[in-house]
């Protein structure tokens, strides 16, 4: 993972009816599936959330969950 970025994380995207874990760099970016990021996806273990473990990791990066 890059140390110097950082982005913005939201777990339900405006529309959508899923919850799953959604990144972008900017506010004016649309959001995009965690998938999307191989720089930033990491295994998640049994039983939590889709994207729960790439979600703790940007947290500790810096990242702003809106």
């Amino acid at each position: 993972m890059s140390d110097n970025l950082s982005g913005q994380m939201t777990w339900k995207v405006p529309g959508a009816t899923d919850c799953s874990l959604h990144l972008r760099y900017k506010d004016t970016e649309p959001w995009r599936p965690y998938e999307d990021f191989p720089e930033y996806f990491l295994p998640d273990p049994s039983g939590f959330s889709q994207g729960y473990a790439t979600f703790l990791a940007l947290l500790n990066k810096n990242w702003q969950s809106v």
